[in-house]
């Protein structure tokens, strides 16, 4: 049976200390960052996801971005060793409330580097982002993981932006979307939409033909409502100033065993 579960992860005090490598440092609110952080779970609970709550890592000022810490597939947890050494002692909370759902649990070993927000599942495609926090032994292991699964891992280049699922997501039906500018190369990604904004590459499926978006992508939104799809928008503009987006403030679970 599916499953709707999402972990998630409390900023901590020294959000504002987070890694930027693709933008300008703005100057974040941490304050307002939790608040938008609420609205963000709070969103996802009102679309039937039960969140899981990781431990807080405070003295990691990345740990909210809780995606680039596990990749799953199916009921399989593959732990990341993330490509900033600063983020490696995120895992471990992670790694314990996986194991608590009952995954099994794989991880990627030295000298493999993986962050989970340069991982991209549609349907049994793995795409995997080439860039500068996961390396090529990365991608081996998560072929090594997932392809005995039934999945097929395609890597892809990333070099325009932080992770993969910063330039790329896809859509319910398989459709990858994103914004031109940022993407090395859309001929990889069989039925790609072009989207107007930077942000608006960014969706997290809810069910039901329902999309998470932020809400500094209005035009993008317009589009995708166009297309059929119901657009739910939450502000997470202090995390935008960090290269988050709404996919990496949560993993979704899906197929876990009953």
């Amino acid at each position: 049976m599916p499953s709707k579960k999402a972990l998630v992860r409390r900023p901590g005090p020294r959000l504002a200390e987070g890694l930027v490598t693709h933008i300008e440092r703005e100057k974040v609110d941490v304050g307002l960052a939790v608040e938008q952080w609420e609205a963000y779970v709070e969103a996802l609970r009102a679309h039937g996801w039960e969140t899981v709550e990781v431990e807080a890592a405070d003295d990691c000022p990345d740990a909210v971005f809780v995606e680039d810490t596990v990749v799953m597939y199916r009921n399989v947890a593959l732990i990341t060793r993330p490509g900033a050494e600063s983020r490696r002692e995120e895992t471990a909370g992670v790694e314990e409330a996986v194991a608590r759902l009952g995954c099994s649990v794989n991880w990627i070993w030295e000298p493999g580097t993986l962050d989970g927000g340069d991982v991209l599942k549609v349907g049994d495609t793995v795409y995997v982002g080439r860039g500068g926090r996961t390396n090529a032994a990365g991608v081996q292991q998560v072929r090594a993981a997932f392809e005995p699964l039934g999945a097929r891992v395609v890597a892809v280049p990333v070099s325009k932006v932080l992770h993969l699922k910063s330039a790329v997501t896809a859509l319910p039906d398989g459709t990858v979307i994103g914004h031109i500018p940022k993407v090395d190369r859309p001929s990889l990604f069989p039925g790609f939409l072009s989207v107007p904004e930077e942000s608006g590459s960014h969706v997290v499926l809810l069910g039901g033909g329902k999309l998470l978006m932020a809400a500094s992508a209005p035009k993008t939104a317009e589009l995708l409502t166009d297309l059929g799809h119901e657009v739910v928008t939450v502000d997470i503009g202090e995390f935008e100033k960090l290269e988050g987006c709404v996919t990496c403030l949560s993993v979704r679970l899906r197929e876990l065993y009953a």
